[in-house]
C-alpha cells in the first residue's frame, strides 16, 4: 500500500461558490477575513467561476483595547466585530458577504460550510465548535483551527469524523484529535482574563503574531484551491525562535500524535475529577 503523502479534496468545488464561516472576529479572525478577498480574486483570476461566499460568525462587540492590536477604530466602539468587518469588505470589493453577528453555541449559529475556520480565545469555545462538527444534520467539509499564545501558535486542517465519510481512511485528523488540552474547558480557568487595557494588551502578546498565523492559513487554502492537493495541513509558528514547523499529511506522524493525545487525555480526565472532588 502506498503510503500518504499528500491530501487530495474529494470535493467537486467548481460547481458553485465555496462557503468559508470563520468564527472569531479578533486578532487572528479579522486578518483572515480581510485575506480572504485576495483568495476570491484569486480563484476568479484563475477559472474558478463563483469564487467564495463568506460568513463571520461573533458575537463580540469592540471595545477600546481591540482598537490596538485588531482592526478597529474608537469611532467603531460598541459595534459587533462581525457587521463592521463585513460591511467593511463589501464596499471595499463589491462583494454581498454576510455577518452573523451571535456566539456559537449550537449547530443552528452557523451555516453549512466547505470550511469552517475558528479562531476563539477559549478552549470551551473550541470545544463547541468540535461538537458543532460532528453534527449529523450539518455539513462540514472542513474544519480549520488557529489559535496562538504571546509569541507562538498554530493552524490544523482536518476532516471531522463522522460515520457517512467515505474518505474515512485518509481523512485528515482534526485539531482536537491531535491535541486534547486545546478543548479541556475545565483548563480555561487557570488562563489569565483578556487585558483590559490597550497597554497591557501590547505587554501580552506579540504585535504579529496574529497576523502571521493567518497568512499561514491563508496559504495553505490558496495552495489547496491551486494545486488540488497539500503535503501538509497545519504548522507550528514560533515567532521567539523564527521557526515554522508543518505538520505533515502522514499516517505515522498521525499515529504518534493520537497516542500521545491518548495519554494526554488520560491526564487530563484525572486532573478534572482530582479538582471536582476537592471543589465537593
Amino acid at each position: 500500500m502506498q503510503a500518504l503523502t499528500e491530501h487530495v479534496p474529494m470535493v467537486n468545488w467548481r460547481n458553485r461558490r465555496i462557503v468559508m464561516t470563520i468564527v472569531g472576529c479578533g486578532g487572528t479572525g479579522a486578518q483572515i477575513a480581510t485575506g480572504m478577498p485576495y483568495l476570491h480574486q484569486a480563484l476568479l483570476a484563475s477559472g474558478h467561476p463563483y469564487g467564495l461566499r463568506v460568513f463571520l460568525v461573533d458575537g463580540d462587540r469592540i471595545t477600546e483595547t481591540n482598537c490596538v492590536r485588531q482592526p478597529f477604530s474608537r469611532s467603531e466602539i460598541g459595534l459587533y466585530k462581525a457587521v463592521v468587518l463585513i460591511n467593511r469588505l463589501n464596499m471595499f470589493w463589491g462583494l454581498d458577504w454576510e455577518a452573523v453577528p451571535h456566539f456559537v453555541h449550537c449547530g443552528q449559529d452557523v451555516p453549512d460550510s466547505d470550511f469552517l475556520i475558528s479562531c476563539v480565545d477559549t478552549r470551551t469555545a473550541r470545544a463547541a465548535i468540535a461538537r458543532v462538527v460532528r453534527l449529523k444534520s450539518r455539513r462540514f467539509q472542513y474544519w480549520l483551527d488557529a489559535g496562538n499564545l504571546p509569541d507562538r501558535g498554530q493552524f490544523v486542517l482536518g476532516q471531522p469524523l463522522r460515520r457517512d465519510r467515505k474518505d474515512r481512511a485518509k481523512r485528515l485528523p482534526c485539531v482536537n484529535e491531535l491535541f486534547p488540552s486545546i478543548v479541556h474547558a475545565p483548563a480555561d480557568r487557570g488562563d489569565r482574563m483578556p487585558a483590559c487595557s490597550a497597554a497591557e494588551a501590547i505587554q501580552l502578546q506579540e504585535p504579529y503574531i496574529n497576523s502571521t498565523i493567518a497568512n499561514h492559513v491563508l496559504a495553505l487554502l490558496a495552495r489547496l484551491f491551486r494545486h488540488g492537493r497539500v503535503a501538509y495541513h497545519g504548522g507550528f509558528v514560533n515567532l521567539a525562535t523564527g521557526c515554522v514547523t508543518p505538520l505533515a499529511v502522514d499516517a505515522a506522524t498521525w499515529l504518534r500524535l493520537r497516542k500521545q493525545a491518548g495519554r494526554d487525555r488520560a491526564y487530563l480526565n484525572r486532573k478534572s475529577e482530582s479538582l471536582a472532588r476537592a471543589n465537593q
